[in-house]
Parts: C-alpha cells; sequence; structure tokens
C-alpha cells in the first residue's frame, strides 16, 4: 500500500524536495489530514465502476483517495508548477489523468466524452479554490454535465449560502440558483488547522445531488434568473422596489410590475428573502409577458 501524500510530514517533503512556494492569487491550501480526505471520498459514495472528476488537485492528496476508491480520476490544474510533482506523487496510479488547464475556460463535456467514455456514474469531486468557487459550480451546473452530483470545500460561508433557506440571512441568490439544479446539503464542518498554509476561515464539505429535473419549471431560464437577482439587488428593499429599480424600464412599469405580483399571489411588500423557489418561478412566469 503506497504511503498517503496527505500527511504533514509527507507533503512538506514533497514540496521542500521541488521548492515549491504557495500562490496566494490561486488560493491554494493543501490538505494534511488523510482522515479528512477520505471522508469527502465516502461522502461521494464512489465504486469501482465510478469516474471522478477533480478541480486543483494540488500535490494529489485527494486525488490518491479518490484514485485508490474509483475506475478513474481527472483532474484540472491551472497551476504548471504542480505539474512535475502531481507525475511523482500519482506515478503509482494509472488511472489518473492530469488536464493543464483553467477549468473555467476547459471543455468539460469534451474531456467527459474523450475520457470517460463508457462511465455512467460521474461525480465532481475537489477542495475548490475558495476565490472562484462560485462560478467553477456554477459552470458544472449550467453545462448540464453527465454527473451525478459535486462533493466539495469550500468556505462554510458559501456553504452557508448554498444550502440557506427561505427566510435566513444566508439565503439569497446563490442559494435558489444552486438549488433550481441540486439538493444541496452540508456534510462536514472543516477546521483551518488541517490545511498549510492554514487559510483564515473555516471550511465545509457540500454534496450537491443533480435534480432529474430542475427544482421548477420555467419558460426562460435567464429571466428567472434576472428576476432572482433584481428581487435580491439590496436586501432591505420591499420586492416591488427591488423589482421597479432592478428590472429593465421597471419605473416606467411598476403598475404591470403590481398586477404581475397580484397575479402569483405575491405580497408586493415582502423582501425577496422570504420567497421560494416556487414562489420565484409564479412571479418569474406572470412578469415574463411584461418584459419579453
Amino acid at each position: 500500500m503506497q504511503k498517503d501524500i496527505a500527511t504533514p510530514v509527507r507533503t512538506r517533503a514533497i514540496l521542500e524536495k521541488h521548492g515549491f512556494s504557495f500562490k496566494k492569487s490561486l488560493g491554494q491550501n493543501f490538505l494534511i489530514d488523510t482522515n479528512i480526505l477520505k471522508r469527502i471520498v465516502d461522502h461521494a459514495e464512489l465504486t469501482e465502476e465510478s469516474a471522478a472528476i477533480e478541480i486543483g488537485p494540488g500535490i494529489g492528496a485527494l486525488t490518491e483517495q479518490l484514485a485508490r476508491r474509483s475506475k478513474k480520476v481527472v483532474a484540472f490544474e491551472i497551476d504548471q508548477r504542480l505539474l512535475p510533482i502531481l507525475q511523482e506523487t500519482l506515478a503509482p496510479y494509472p488511472n489518473t489523468t492530469i488536464i493543464h488547464e483553467d477549468v473555467l475556460k476547459a471543455d468539460v463535456l469534451g474531456m467527459v466524452e474523450k475520457e470517460l467514455q463508457g462511465i455512467d456514474d460521474i461525480m465532481v469531486v475537489a477542495n475548490l479554490p475558495y476565490y472562484v468557487t462560485t462560478p467553477i459550480i456554477m459552470k458544472l451546473l449550467e453545462e448540464k454535465l453527465p454527473i451525478r452530483g459535486i462533493v466539495c470545500m469550500l468556505q462554510k460561508e458559501v456553504a452557508d449560502r448554498i444550502s440557506a433557506k427561505p427566510g435566513t440571512k444566508d439565503y439569497g441568490s446563490l442559494s435558489i440558483a444552486i438549488q433550481y439544479y441540486t439538493e444541496a446539503e452540508t456534510v462536514m464542518i472543516v477546521p483551518k488547522t488541517v490545511f498549510i498554509p492554514q487559510p483564515n476561515v473555516d471550511s465545509a464539505v457540500i454534496r450537491l445531488t443533480k435534480r432529474k429535473e430542475p427544482a421548477v419549471s420555467v419558460k426562460d431560464e435567464p429571466f428567472f434568473f434576472q428576476v432572482i437577482r433584481a428581487s435580491f439587488a439590496q436586501r432591505r428593499k420591499t420586492l416591488l422596489n427591488n423589482l421597479i429599480s432592478h428590472l429593465p424600464e421597471g419605473k416606467q412599469k411598476k403598475e404591470d410590475i403590481l398586477a404581475a405580483l397580484e397575479q402569483a399571489e405575491i405580497e408586493p411588500g415582502r423582501r425577496g428573502e422570504t420567497l421560494s423557489i416556487e414562489e420565484f418561478a409564479r412571479l418569474s412566469e406572470s412578469l415574463y409577458p411584461i418584459f419579453k
């Protein structure tokens, strides 16, 4: 059995051998606790027939655990300095492939078709760079990739927003956008002490399980999300005031917006954070004829 990469001693030895220094701009924080890595992989519920897509493998600590429990792992790494390290640390795992590319610019679907052909169960499992967590998750969901879901480590504050329920301070357009595509749950809280360097914030692991169909059915997805963003534009404002101020020509269409709220059976004096995703769907369907 290979020695684990993710111990403080082995991690430091690998970094020193290669003269590697952390780049703050890339949000690099490496995990040095094997038990936490194993628990992250547990939450992905992989089998020997599964594949995993990883983003930001670092020196391969999580990649190694994924490789031991799945058929194939493909990891996107943006930092060229890590490629020779990964080549060395992952040498014992021929079922791993590293792609040197920014995942935000990558054709992930094309990669799945090329690298993971014939594999039906695919999970994204990653310790995401905190400064680009949301764009990465949204890209993976909006591109409608053939994945079962996502298990990822991120800032606890972002995890709280993603899994928030209506009527709470963390609930906002991000909660709705992600819950539209997935069922979201926080499965672990991770202390900052298990990373080098230590981040300034606590972390959490969330599991997003893709819904077979979106949570609600709407005529026009971009317009639905536009209505949600407008509703949360200024949290202290009422729904009516936000819609008037933040939808195109809203001020001229005030009466129409009021009528749409009435049709959707939503009180104009409510605030965006009190509306469920079903209410936002009704509202966007009522507003659609006015703006389209």
